[in-house]
This record gives structure tokens, sequence and C-alpha cells, in this order.
């Protein structure tokens, strides 16, 4: 979501760290970029307007201009500000606060086609699983057709409980009926998923309204499309202003949106951004992190979500069994198949990219190196058309074996050559770092593990 304006800024600040020293008119219009960067990427005029008064103050000084490294120093006072626009500064705004009696009543509202009733699953599944809470999904839009059948199917893939439904009865019924199957049956947690509509209107707001003076919901969460730029802004403002919201869930952070939404919704609703929505899955669901966020910004990285991500999906048993035979010299095509598919539950190839610092210039020079799944497919395709035989025993593939796994995967004989190479050099490393040890590795540095033809000089 912040490429655009990550390459934009990191631009900048590259220009800046190339010099020794800085006036203050190279600052002055380092920071004009900076603001024509943020407009175009959708921030708020006024937001804009308060990020480059606080850089301006800060960055303008002996400090700065005297500085053994102006340029980083500027850097950092502009990823200070960007984590103060974020909502940085308010470390119990994380998460959802569950700090309450049971059940917790907690309320979704958005337009129609944020994300809303998925967004309601997602959350459904994260709380049974990481905080091990009995949960219990309402659906309380009764305009829609199927929305409650739809609610029903999600909560049966997060494996929670959904109220039954009733046909007849006003979402204020839905929510009073959800309320007390939730106290009855001991929940800790009932998720009421409000209608949307495809624009704001008083029968919306009034309906929000109803349901929120009856349940009295301790967080009324907002689930904005992060695609819909500058509009997600003014439906925040709108929602916030005319019902209360206390906290805000972004979707559709994984498309090309310019950012600029969650730069702003701070600072106009008062509320913070609590969680992202990065993709369909279920599970596809992180928690805001305002320093992280501003750290791919400026092409830090965030290896923290990325160990977190790794933590959450690869299976630990089966990453200790791999690594025990890489470390014997048995790593075969079955196993290298086992590490795509493990690196497939992580995200996208691009999304885990931009969580590595100075990957975004790496993306740039990859250029059009088609960095998302269907590699990974198009490899465990591939593999998958091969048998038990060629998988643990590379070396016997030869001519009429590959247009056969061609032709079985969908893919050409120059495709299966790739991988085949690709999985040579691989075990090839591995075979050298045995050999090595980790004495030599240290002496030899990662050049040793090349191969000879293509060590740098």
């Amino acid at each position: 979501m912040f490429e655009a304006l990550g390459n934009r800024l990191q631009g900048v600040f590259d220009r800046l760290r190339g010099r020794g020293a800085l006036s203050e008119s190279d600052v002055s219009d380092a920071l004009r970029e900076v603001r024509v960067a943020l407009l175009e990427a959708d921030v708020a005029l006024p937001v804009v307007r308060d990020i480059i008064a606080k850089v301006r103050e800060r960055a303008v000084g002996q400090e700065v201009i005297r500085s053994i490294q102006p340029g980083q120093q500027v850097v950092k006072i502009v990823h200070d500000a960007l984590v103060e626009a974020l909502g940085g500064g308010d470390e119990g705004a994380r998460g959802l606060d569950l700090n309450a009696p049971s059940p917790i009543p907690i309320l979704m509202v958005g337009l129609q086609g944020s994300g809303k009733t998925t967004t309601s699953g997602k959350i459904a599944l994260r709380l049974k699983g990481r905080e091990r809470k009995k949960v219990l999904l309402a659906s309380l839009d009764v305009h829609r057709p199927a929305a409650q059948l739809q609610l029903a199917q999600l909560a049966e893939r997060a494996e929670v409980v959904s109220l039954p439904i009733v046909a007849g009865q006003s979402p204020l019924q839905i929510a009073e009926r959800a309320m007390d199957l939730g106290r009855r049956e001991l929940y800790d947690v009932v998720i009421l998923d409000t209608a949307g509509r495809l624009a704001i209107d008083d029968a919306l707001m009034d309906e929000v309204a109803a349901v929120k003076a009856a349940v009295k919901p301790h967080e009324t969460l907002l689930v904005v499309d992060a695609m819909t730029g500058q509009d997600s802004v003014n439906t925040a403002r709108a929602f916030n202003e005319r019902v209360g919201i206390t906290g805000i869930v972004m979707t559709r952070v994984d498309g090309d949106a310019r950012g600029g939404a969650a730069l702003s919704m701070r600072a106009v609703t008062g509320a913070p951004i609590k969680l992202l929505g990065a993709g369909e899955k279920l599970d596809a669901l992180e928690e805001f992190h305002p320093d992280r966020i501003a750290n791919r910004i400026l092409g830090m990285g965030d290896i923290v979500s990325l160990v977190e991500r790794a933590a959450e999906t690869i299976d630990q048993a089966e990453a200790e069994k791999l690594a025990a035979r890489m470390q014997k010299g048995q790593f075969s095509l079955e196993d290298y198949a086992s590490q795509l598919k493990q690196i497939g539950k992580m995200g996208s190839l691009s999304g885990i990219m931009g969580m590595l610092p100075g990957a975004q210039k790496i993306k740039q020079q990859l250029g059009d190196a088609n960095l998302d799944q269907s590699i990974l497919k198009r490899q465990a395709a591939i593999i998958g058309s091969m048998t038990i035989g060629e998988r643990r025993k590379p070396e016997i593939i030869k001519a009429s074996r590959k247009k056969r796994i061609a032709s079985g995967s969908g893919s050409s004989v120059q495709e299966v050559n790739k991988l085949l190479k690709q999985f040579e050099d691989m075990r090839d490393m591995m075979k050298r770092m045995n050999k090595m040890g980790q004495k030599g590795l240290m002496r030899g540095g990662l050049a040793a593990l090349l191969p000879q033809g293509r060590r740098p000089f």
C-alpha cells in the first residue's frame, strides 16, 4: 500500500545522504518534495501541513546542520513525524480492547463492499486462536440478500458459533437476541456485523445508532477499504461524528492504494487504526503498529512483523526435520516443495520483500520479475507432476521425463530446466555450508557459498 510513497521519499533521502553537509535551503528543498509526495499519496492537506511543520521545526537547526550524518538525521525526524501521524504516541490504542466483563460486544460498522463481513470472520478467528476466546458471530444485515448466510459460512470456517437465523427480525431484535445468548451460554465476545449501504444516509446511521444504544458495545470498529483513498477518510469522519467509533480496520492494504488514508485517519477522527486486512483468507489480518508502518514507508523494513508472521505460519516440527535433513545433505525436491508451501502461507513474495530493509530498491532493480504467488504455484505444480523417484533423485530426469513433467504441470521444458537448476544450486550451496562448517563460513563469508564461476572478484 505504501510502495509508491516509500519510493518517492527514499529518492528524496538518498540525495540528502549523498551530501556531507546540509544547509537550510537543502532541508527546505527536501521538505518541498516530501510535501508533494504526501499530497500525491492522498494524505489530507491538514495532515501534510502538520507533518511538514513538525519536521521543519526539528530539522532546520544546528543539531542537524552540523551533524556528522545530517541526511540520516532528517530521515529520523521524518520517521518520528510519520509515527506520530499514524498514532504512535498512544500505546494503549493498539489492538482490540478486551478489558471488559463478558460477553464483550464488538460492533462492526461501515459501508457496503468495504469487507466488513469478512473482517468480522477474521476477527473471530483471531480471538479464538490467539486470545482463546469463546466467540459468537451475529449478522444484523437484513437488507442484503444472503448476508446472514455468508456470515454463518465464515463462522463455520473459523470454527466459531454463529447466531441462528430467525426470519423477520429487525437488526435491533437480532442484536438483543445475540447478547442474551452470549450471557446465557457464557460467550467471551459477541461480534455484531451491521448492515452497510452504498453511501452514507440517515437510515443507515439511525439503524447503527439504535443498535449501539441498545447493546452499548465496548468496541465500535469502522471497516474501510484502503483502495477508496480520501473517500475512506470522509467515511470515517461521517461515522465518527454520527455514531462514534473506537477504532478503524483498513482492508485491502495488499492492493495498490496510495497509503494516504492511513496517514490521515488518526488526525481526522481521533480513533486509532487497530487492524489491517491484507487478503481474502481468514488469517490475513494483522495488528497495526505505527512504528513498523513508518519503517516500511522509509525503506527500513519490518523484520519484527516478518518474524511474527513466520512464527504463526511455519510448522516448527517440519522446519526442524528439514534442517536436520539439510545438515545431512539429504535435501530433495520433496523438501523443496515443502519449503515452497511454507513460504506460500506467509503471503505474497512482494509483501514479504516489503518487510526486508532496502527491499524496495531490489524490487525496482528486478523490474518485471513477477514477484507473486504464481511463481511458487508454478514450481509446486512442476514438482507435483514428478514421480516419487524423480523428486528424490532429480538427476534421473532427462529429456523425455522433462517433456512429460512439463505437459503434466502446464509449463514448458524451459521452466522445468530452470527449477532443476535452482534446486541444484541450492543443494550445492548446502553441501558447501556443511563442508566449511561455522568457522569456515565466518572466514570466507557468503561469497564462499557461491558457485566458483559466480564469485565476485
